[in-house]
Order: C-alpha cells, then sequence, then structure tokens
C-alpha cells in the first residue's frame, strides 16, 4: 500500500470519528473527499490499526477495504455532494483554521533572478 495513500486515510478515520459524533439529525453530509480514498481502498486487504477499527465500529483485525466500505456507505444515499465547510464548521478543526488563513505574500528573494 503506498503510503501517501494510508496517511491519507488516517486523516479521514478521525474526520470520520468526529462527524458520527455529530447527533444524525444535526449531522451534515458526508465529506465528498472521502470518496477518492474510500474507493483507492476498496481492494486493501492489510489490516487497519486497532484503534483505527474500533472507530470506524469495526472488528479488531478488519481490512482497509472493510472500512473503506463503512465510508462509501455513508456517501452512497447522497444526491449531491457536501460543501467544503459543511462539516468542518460542526466540529472544532485546525484544519478548517489552516484553510482559513489570509495568503501570505512570497517572499522571491531568496531566488536571485
Amino acid at each position: 500500500m503506498h503510503p501517501a495513500a494510508k496517511l491519507q486515510f488516517a486523516r479521514i478515520v478521525d474526520e470520520f470519528a468526529r462527524w458520527r459524533a455529530i447527533p444524525e439529525p444535526d449531522r451534515p453530509p458526508a465529506p465528498a473527499w472521502w470518496w477518492g480514498p474510500a474507493f483507492e481502498m476498496r481492494d486493501a486487504a492489510e489490516p487497519l490499526p486497532d484503534a483505527w477499527c474500533r472507530r470506524f465500529r469495526l472488528a479488531d483485525g478488519a481490512s482497509f477495504a472493510e472500512a473503506s466500505v463503512a465510508l462509501r456507505q455513508t456517501l452512497a444515499g447522497q444526491a449531491t455532494p457536501s460543501w467544503p465547510y459543511d462539516f468542518s464548521r460542526m466540529i472544532a478543526s485546525t484544519d478548517s483554521d489552516v484553510r482559513d488563513l489570509p495568503v501570505q505574500p512570497s517572499d522571491d528573494s531568496a531566488f536571485p533572478p
């Protein structure tokens, strides 16, 4: 399994647990950015770490493919993709704080002409 795919899936594990913690009537649609990693891992037989299994409410030793099914099930009934801030505005997230930073001017002085 490619390390970048595993890293991206690790981010989703945390987001999934926080998303699922929101009471169902208040829960926004599942974030659309879960689609790519969910499909990337659909055939991955490598076992998940036990802590991740618990976050997905899967038995210890479950595979990445089984977690992928759990993600795809949350997305399957959605007729339209969610907006970027539908989910992140409902949780305390350092990710959204970073996205909201103003653009900084570049410093080209390090690169002589």
